[in-house]
């Protein structure tokens, strides 16, 4: 197999400006295992509460008493998870630090379509439970529930806004949806957490039977409302003051794809690392409440930002068009795409298209030594390569090595072109990069282009801990 690999005798633009070395921001291992215990033990804890207010007493009792029951641990279950959903996106920085986003999103997707069936269940239950133990027609007595029942027909309305949230988020839907709209509806999910909540605290006994449920549920509700104003609402608004961004100019550097560079006050101040991304919006008209997630696609250096955005549509084809001045908000710095743990030594980065962006600000952060980085550039064409000139600056002034794989996809799973699709996934990494087994590698780009090229790397000897992604899916 063969590709090009590309070491410029030329620096056909100026270095890019010297980083600033940002503070260290090492991450806790035992933070990820806090998170995981603690979701745990609440749903230990709901259990318990379930258990103290004769919730076994009357599963064992049997008949419609032991199904209206289970009803009520279905929902107990249903309303921690729901709450715990709302914590894994919002947006808190040491959640963020620990996990990445990208983890949090599945995790948000699996906890959601877990308290959803789980809210499913215990509407059915407790419509069984009820219309058994009054001799009723099921369907008549889940009529007179919201018709009569306190807080019913607010738990209705958001229960149906859960329904559409859920049918949004299945992977057919969320194809067939601009960003924007998957978004804007996604947002119902606070709806729905928030008309469910008087129905709880008027009707449900399990919620405030005892000091200890009320202080639980108050205090779970409350952190969970306080997080999403805090970090979703209060620290992007404090940044976006603070640092006052503003459009400086706008650049070309290929067929469809656009740089932006952004000025502000006190840049060195903000706390964002090489490979992490913003939510942006761009004070530039009626669209300017659709964020959109751009990595940064150059060092920060305390004096520029810069994110370069490739038109997909919506949003983003209107990037091009900004004027210098136009305001832009931003929420973040999200991501765990970046090198708090790569100490030195060997590094391969490896990009599919857009992908390069993050990786690009990478190679100017991260100590690697002359002739110790390696990146390998996947690109349908050689017209589709952008940032020549800064990557003919990488292999002059810092000795990166960059690979070029140039040509259609595969037609099977791969991360390799068509044209070498005859050899082994791992076995051309290992070709490409000798030593890649020892590196630490990045790997950025399209979804199951990611996973293939995980997979490779996985196969060719890449130790878990040493290898670092980040996914574009929403």
């Amino acid at each position: 197999m063969t590709a090009t690999t590309h070491r410029s005798t030329a620096s056909p633009r100026p270095a890019p400006p010297g980083p600033v070395r940002p503070r260290p921001l090492v991450t806790p291992r035992w933070w990820g295992d806090l998170g995981g215990v603690g979701a745990g033990v609440s749903l230990l804890i709901v259990t318990a509460l379930w258990v103290a207010h004769g919730g076994v007493r009357e599963l064992a009792g049997g008949g419609a008493g032991a199904v209206s029951a289970l009803g009520r641990l279905t929902g107990l279950w249903a309303s921690d998870l729901l709450l715990v959903q709302v914590l894994l996106m919002a947006r808190i920085p040491l959640v963020e630090r620990a996990f990445g986003q990208d983890r949090l999103a599945r995790w948000h997707r699996w906890t959601g379509f877990a308290s959803f069936w789980l809210m499913i269940g215990h509407i059915v239950l407790i419509t069984l439970g009820y219309a058994g133990a009054a001799h009723a027609d099921a369907f008549a007595e889940l009529w007179d529930m919201i018709r009569t029942y306190p807080g019913m027909l607010l738990a209705t309305a958001g229960t149906l806004a859960l329904v559409l949230v859920v049918v949004t988020s299945i992977r057919a839907a969320r194809r067939r949806l601009r960003y924007e709209s998957w978004h804007l509806l996604h947002l119902y999910a606070y709806l729905g957490v928030g008309l469910a909540l008087p129905h709880q605290l008027w009707t449900g006994t399990d919620f405030i039977g005892s000091p200890a449920s009320t202080a639980y549920w108050w205090s779970l509700y409350a952190v969970s409302a306080g997080a999403v104003l805090t970090y979703r609402l209060g620290l992007p608004a404090w940044r976006s003051w603070r640092h006052r961004l503003v459009v400086s100019h706008v650049t070309p550097e290929g067929p469809g794809l656009t740089s932006v560079y952004l000025t502000g006050r006190r840049l060195g101040e903000l706390p964002v690392r090489a490979g992490q991304f913003f939510q942006w919006r761009f004070l530039d008209g009626p669209s300017w409440s659709r964020s959109h997630p751009y990595s940064l696609s150059a060092t920060p250096n305390g004096q520029l930002l810069r994110i370069t955005v490739k038109d997909l549509g919506d949003g983003s084809a209107r990037v091009a068009s900004l004027r210098p001045g136009t305001r832009a908000l931003i929420e973040g710095p999200y991501g765990k795409l970046t090198g708090e743990t790569y100490p030195g030594g060997p590094v391969v980065l490896l990009a599919c298209g857009i992908g390069v962006t993050p990786l690009l600000s990478l190679l100017g952060e991260l100590p690697y030594g002359p002739g110790e980085a390696t990146l390998v550039y996947r690109a349908r064409s050689a017209a589709e390569v952008a940032f020549r000139g800064e990557l003919d600056w990488f292999a002059t002034q810092r000795g990166v090595r960059v690979v070029r794989l140039l040509g259609p996809r595969a037609a099977r799973p791969s991360w390799l072109p068509g044209q070498f699709a005859g050899h082994g996934d791992a076995e051309a990494l290992r070709g490409i990069v000798p030593d890649i087994a020892r590196s630490h590698v990045f790997v950025c780009g399209p979804d199951s282009w990611t996973e293939a090229a995980r997979a490779a790397a996985r196969g060719a000897g890449v130790p878990a801990g040493r290898l670092h992604t980040e996914l574009f899916s929403w």
